[in-house]
């Protein structure tokens, strides 16, 4: 389901040539989808 939705938003397939730059870009990705599902996540406060 998390790739179905980092293939949605960004794309199937990676851009880069190299091996390592690769892998830098699916950390990039993994990133930056990290950022978008912590920004919609409610914040937890304790109310006691």
């Amino acid at each position: 389901a998390a790739m179905y939705r980092v293939k949605q938003l960004f794309g199937g397939s990676l851009t880069l040539r190299d091996y390592d730059g690769q892998v830098e870009e699916a950390m990039a990705l993994v990133r930056a989808l990290n950022k978008m599902t912590k920004a919609g996540m409610p914040e937890s406060v304790r109310i006691a």
